[in-house]
């Protein structure tokens, strides 16, 4: 018998899934709840359990984590008769790993702690990549004992693990994140269409440029999408958009400008209008080649 805490892993996306089987991998025993059966097959075929609501899931879980696309999401899953907070066992360890407004996050932790439910926001960055290589960062924002406590399993998901503050500071953190990003992406993708219209060996200008000054793991995790014009849905547009929506808002609301952000997020809502929304954010590079002339 494992002396492992149960987790209970609610939304098996492109981020949940690998996560989740990371580890199952790492001796966890895991119970997955979504709304895809064929997600529920990938995960009991490496090894999990399926449940069929989020009641059953939780139930007997020492530690949920919630992996879902954005804030009405997560609301929907810990809220109601039907939610996790409805039926979690008092003193259970939620770790909301989704990435949506600090506000949500507060909201949740408080309503959380009426039930004895203890609440960790823990937004991850490094793409699919680094969720099947279980290399994220990490940006956590609670209390240090929940996230000592829940240390064991984010050391299996990933890296760089950083408590950042109380309830809300990872997702301000991811936000930040999230901005930093889509910048690096859009210079990348302008940098890519100056390269290729000035006849430069592009294969060989983005490897001299990924190990100077100008290289990034953007760069390095991005390169090949651009090389090759790959955009399968590491991360999605749509989500990005999501995102740049989260940072702008609450960068608002602190009062901090955020000039070329602006600019980016409405590069990235233009692309979604385009039908680019399902591409991976690389695909920014498609905004880019619009805008200097190509026919896509």
């Amino acid at each position: 018998m494992s002396s492992l805490p149960k987790v209970a892993w609610i939304g098996l996306g492109i981020m949940g899934s690998p996560m989740s089987e990371n580890l199952i991998k790492a001796g966890y025993d895991v119970t997955g709840f979504t709304l895809e059966q064929d997600k529920l097959d990938r995960l009991v075929a490496a090894g999990g359990s399926a449940a069929g609501s989020i009641a059953e899931a939780v139930r007997d879980a020492d530690v949920v984590i919630t992996m879902v696309p954005a804030s009405p999401q997560v609301e929907a899953v810990a809220y109601g008769p039907e939610g996790i907070l409805a039926h979690a066992r008092p003193g259970t360890l939620l770790v909301d790993m989704s990435s949506i407004t600090p506000r949500t996050s507060v909201d949740l932790a408080r309503a959380a702690a009426e039930k004895g439910v203890r609440v960790l926001d823990a937004p991850v960055s490094g793409g699919e990549a680094g969720a099947v290589e279980a290399v994220l960062s990490i940006m956590v924002g609670g209390e240090q004992a929940d996230f000592e406590a829940a240390r064991p399993v984010f050391e299996v998901l990933g890296r760089t693990i950083v408590l950042c503050g109380p309830h809300g500071s990872g997702q301000t953190v991811k936000a930040a994140n999230q901005l930093i990003v889509a910048v690096n992406i859009q210079a990348c993708a302008e940098a890519v269409v100056f390269l290729e219209k000035s006849g430069v060996d592009l294969k060989a200008a983005l490897e001299v440029l990924g190990g100077g000054l100008a290289g990034s793991t953007v760069l390095a995790r991005k390169k090949d999408n651009f090389l090759d014009r790959d955009f399968a849905p590491g991360f999605r547009i749509d989500l990005h958009h999501k995102d740049m929506g989260i940072v702008t808002d609450a960068a608002r609301t602190v009062g901090a400008a955020l000039p070329v952000g602006a600019v980016v997020a409405q590069l990235v809502a233009s692309l979604r209008e385009q039908g680019d929304g399902g591409l991976d954010h690389s695909a920014l590079l498609r905004g880019v080649e619009r805008l200097s002339g190509a026919q896509l």
